[in-house]
């Protein structure tokens, strides 16, 4: 199983797959194309029944059951990589049998990958742990999701001897500019449960994570010519600026909160005189600080607007998803049966809330329970991200306990 899990991973992250906010296309980018074809293509070959790529780009395909009347069980990851650093041109390296040593990236020496700072890592010893070159994301989240869903249908399939239920096998693009869910996935997937393959230490389970909503301000100004604009211009760089000082600054921000504390985030900024526009994420556990981050960002273009009339202030603030708890703690059987298969791979469970969001997150509100299960990956969304073969053989067969558990339910 390693050498397979590892042969297909250096595969997948070496196609460039990252998800473009700004676009208005289904997938937001065409190049998540190139792998999401290949996964389809893989998956037939393979015997995988049913296989799709829907109009929503969303590839689906079929395991048949080996026990009659069991509940189905579907399987998702996403292909897409993030737009926080390149991932164009991954050059992933196989440190074999890490001996526990910082890791120094040579394509960018600087940056070195140290187990003092990154704890996870200096647990790895032994282990055969894959990284990036130091330019570039790696591409784990979610490339190291999509390679156990694939490594457990290919066992599946060569051992009909397992007992199992229906199997879907989900893989979607655009999770992280939360396009990852469309509306009609739940009813194509047709299952009773689901699990995404997005989560990172060996053992954990997520059922909470963050509530989400997006938020786009377009500051439009007055330009005119800088030399003759005496009491005329309004720049709408110095009111994107006066914007960004009136946030808070030792709170509410990502490199100032933990645990249970949420945050405003400004993701990019781009424009000139005449128009800024600053895209923001707002992040909450609960849905009452999310509304009130919502309604902070919202009073200070309102304040901004009364003091400078001239300009064009506008805040659009959009649903993004909502923390699965609310849905899942009504019914814990998903998580207590993933804690159970952990158990069987011969790991000790555990369940933190994770500061992000995930298709499950959308999947859960839109009733199909879909809680989030470890791949091992580390670090996401930089160059400093690595993943461990053992550890995404240790998902897959958690996910083949999983699928068992759920057949013994009927």
């Amino acid at each position: 199983m390693h050498a397979q899990i590892e042969e297909r991973f250096l595969r997948y992250v070496q196609i460039d797959t990252q998800s473009d906010v700004e676009s208005a296309t289904i997938p937001s980018t065409e190049k998540q194309l190139d792998l999401l074809n290949l996964i389809a293509a893989e998956l037939r070959e393979m015997g995988v029944s049913d296989v799709k790529m829907t109009d929503y780009a969303t590839v689906i395909g079929t395991i048949p059951a080996t026990v009659a009347n069991a509940p189905k069980v579907a399987l998702l990851a996403h292909v897409d990589t993030a737009m926080d650093f390149s991932g164009t041109n991954v050059k992933p390296l196989v440190h074999r049998n890490y001996a526990g040593s910082p890791i120094v990236l040579p394509d960018a020496p600087t940056r070195i990958i140290d187990p003092v700072m990154f704890p996870y890592l200096a647990e790895k010893v032994g282990e055969d742990v894959i990284t990036a070159s130091g330019t570039t994301l790696l591409g784990a989240d979610d490339k190291a999701g999509a390679v156990i869903v694939m490594q457990v249908a290919a066992e599946l399939l060569a051992h009909p001897e397992l007992k199992h239920g229906e199997v879907r096998v989900s893989f979607t693009p655009d999770e992280e500019i939360g396009r990852g869910v469309h509306a009609d996935l739940p009813n194509d997937l047709a299952t009773d449960v689901a699990y995404t393959l997005d989560g990172g230490n060996v053992g954990s389970v997520t059922y909470e994570t963050f509530s989400a909503d997006n938020a786009t301000v377009t500051l439009t100004g007055v330009s005119i010519h800088p030399g003759k604009s005496k009491d005329q211009m309004v720049s709408a760089i110095m009111l994107a600026a006066k914007l960004l000082s009136r946030l808070p600054a030792d709170t509410m921000t990502p490199p100032t909160t933990s645990g249970y504390e949420g945050f405003i985030h400004c993701t990019t900024m781009k424009g000139n005189v005449a128009e800024m526009k600053l895209n923001f994420i707002l992040r909450d556990f609960e849905r009452d600080g999310l509304a009130a981050k919502g309604a902070l960002l919202q009073k200070i273009c309102d304040d901004l607007q009364a003091e400078e009339p001239r300009a064009v202030i506008d805040c659009n603030i959009r649903k993004s998803y909502r923390n699965m708890r609310y849905w899942l703690e009504n019914d814990m059987r998903p998580i207590e049966l993933a804690f159970e298969a952990t158990r069987r791979a011969g790991l000790e469970p555990f369940s933190k809330p994770t500061r992000g969001g995930t298709d499950g997150s959308r999947l859960t509100e839109m009733g199909l329970p879909t809680p989030n299960l470890f791949t091992g990956m580390q670090n996401g969304h930089g160059p400093m991200e690595f993943v461990s073969v053992q550890d995404m053989a240790k998902s897959a067969e958690m996910c083949l306990h999983l699928v068992q558990l759920w057949a013994e339910q009927n």
